[in-house]
């Protein structure tokens, strides 16, 4: 419930603590004194929205907060606990509080138990917490949106409906999974083929790791083959003594004739046998390192045809490095990679198969689903017509209509199929489109219920649903705003009646101008306009004992009342008291 509203700088409101009470709280006064725009506050509180117009003149800005106790943690207020919770806005105590800082220039600042929140989610938590009929079009029962939700409450389907929801999903889930794959199959054929290309170009190719390493060196060493072989055989004429050009005497000449000298040195001094040990042993190795070298010289002969091929690998190698990777191993992962996707490719005929026949079972199931709570709501729309149709002969507007239009669209193949044997449209609500319809004058033909032109007949109307709904709505505060237009003291009683009634689960607040309304409050607020000088101020004070009778005195008669008028106003105080007694 509403406990406590405090408006700043809003229209000729100054500043307005007000805390309503439980049950039904009534808001008289004057034409003009600022009733409707306690309720134009509440809306903009709700919606996080307000025109220029409406911050008081002077002021830059007008701040508007609620305070609300939320209603306990049941299934009829998950809605408003999953966005509570969704955004850490839940708080410990139970309480709720909603400020809204509007601006003429600039940023408003719009909090939900001090965090600061986007106006969208805000419109969200407000539309679980009030409900206000009149002037405004802050009206739930006038969203077609919602009016199947509420023609399910009646009927008890949400169950079902539910179940069909959950079908839905599923079904879209397995609808966007083909639609996936049918693009990935139409490109598939393409990819295909340029795949195995891939795959086959890399696998021709016969790559090992480090056989480009290899081919380089390979292509260094044939490159400066004859560089080599003349170097080389340098080197073994240098040892051997061959090369004409150089000295007669060659390295190995020379290393016997040192070894010689050296062995002749040791026999006269032994402390020379290690040396003589390393050069006997060094002669052996270069007469053999000789011999490689002179070999190596002979094999080393320039081969263009070997250089040819080892160029011609190398440029495929770089190609394909250019395309797969940078290296080899980077090549051979992508074949590999290469041969998952073409796998991958094969299997996506079985999804689409297997998937298209869980479509099938799930369109079925829906089908079936739908019908039933198709079927379900038509029953329960007639229950609910009559029912509307005494409420509003209740409240003395016996031309009104009431219907219920139920319809389903004919759908081809992305329909799901009806076991009567045809295919409609769905949504994740079913396969109806339901909207409330309403005739005001007799031979008028139904209309929706948003085209019902007159307040009072909004706010009757809304009524007489309320209380048709009023044990399966679960909005806790309902506001209806002069709702009494154009109906006289008989129907006001009822009026007053069946408020009354509506508050008994809910908190419930009325702007009204009949004391035959008024009477039945639990909490009566009296609003007035104050003149200073120059400027205009509002207040809002509750009424009670000899102020409340006289308040509804002047309601019944003017302000010229009599002792007589004030016997009235306390017989319609004793009949209202009395019949709430009975009805409690």
């Amino acid at each position: 419930m509403l406990l406590e509203l405090r408006i700043r700088d809003f229209g000729i409101i100054e500043e307005i603590n007000w805390r309503p009470g439980e049950g039904l709280n009534v808001v008289t006064g004057e034409t003009g004194a600022g009733k409707s725009m306690v309720i134009d506050a509440v809306e903009a509180l709700l919606s996080g929205r307000i025109d220029e117009d409406s911050i008081r003149y002077g002021a830059d800005e007008t701040c508007i907060e609620g305070l609300f106790t939320l209603p306990e943690r049941s299934e009829a207020f998950a809605g408003l606990w999953s966005l509570l919770d969704g955004n850490g806005l839940a708080a410990g105590d139970g309480m709720l509080v909603i400020s809204c800082e509007l601006k003429r220039q600039g940023r408003s600042v719009i909090r939900i138990n001090r965090h600061t929140v986007p106006r969208g989610l805000l419109v969200q938590i407000g539309a679980h917490l009030i409900d206000i009929h009149g002037q405004s079009d802050h009206l739930s029962l006038f969203d077609i949106e919602y009016q199947v939700d509420f023609l399910d409450s009646y009927a008890h389907t949400l169950d079902l409906r539910r179940r069909f929801g959950s079908k839905y999903a599923g079904l879209s889930q397995v609808t966007s999974e083909l639609e996936s794959l049918a693009k990935y199959e139409r490109e598939a054929g393409t990819q295909e083929e340029f795949l195995r290309f891939q795959a086959d170009e890399i696998r021709k190719a016969g790559l090992h790791p480090g056989e480009d390493a290899e081919l380089e060196q390979e292509l260094k060493i044939i490159s400066s083959s004859e560089q080599l072989k003349a170097s080389s055989y340098e080197a073994y004429g240098m040892l051997s003594g061959e090369d004409e050009h150089l000295s007669s005497t060659s390295a190995i000449e020379s290393l016997n004739r040192a070894v010689s000298i050296v062995r002749k040195l040791a026999e006269l001094d032994p402390s020379l046998a290690p040396e003589l040990a390393v050069l006997e042993g060094v002669v052996p190795d270069v007469e053999e390192a000789a011999r490689s070298i002179h070999s190596y010289s002979d094999s080393m002969d320039y081969d263009p045809r070997r250089l040819e091929e080892i160029e011609s690998r190398l440029e495929l190698i770089r190609n394909l490095k250019r395309k797969y990777g940078q290296t080899i191993p980077n090549i051979l992962a992508y074949l590999e990679e290469a041969g998952k996707k073409l796998g991958g490719l094969s299997n996506s005929a079985e999804r689409i198969e297997e998937l298209k026949k869980l479509s099938g079972l799930l369109r079925r199931e829906m089908g079936q689903l739908g019908l039933e709570l198709s079927e379900l709501r038509t029953k329960a729309a007639e229950a609910l017509i009559a029912q509307v149709g005494k409420e509003l002969n209740d409240l003395n507007m016996p031309q009104v209509r009431f219907d219920v239009s139920i319809t389903r669209k004919p759908a081809g193949d992305n329909g799901i199929p009806s076991p009567d044997g045809s295919s409609y449209e769905f949504t994740k609500k079913g396969i109806d489109t339901v909207e409330f319809m309403v005739s005001t004058n007799p031979g008028e033909p139904f209309k929706p219920l948003a085209k019902i032109a007159s307040t009072g007949e909004v706010s009757r109307f809304m009524l007489a649903l309320k209380s048709t709904f009023s044990k399966t709505d679960n909005i806790p505060i309902l506001v209806f705003d002069e709702i009494d237009i154009g109906v006289g003291g008989r129907c006001g009683e009822v009026i007053g009646e069946k408020l009354w009634s509506l508050s008994k689960n809910r908190q419930v607040i009325c702007i009204t101008h009949l004391p035959q309304i008024a009477v039945f409050a639990d909490a009566h607020f009296n609003i007035r306009k104050n003149i200073s000088g120059s400027r205009t101020t509002t207040n809002l004070e509750s009424l009670q004992g000899e102020a409340l009778i006289q308040e509804l005195a002047v309601m019944l008669v003017g302000s010229h009342y009599t002792e007589a008028s004030i016997k009235s106003v306390r017989e319609l105080m004793q009949k209202a008291k009395a019949w709430k007694k009975v009805c409690g």
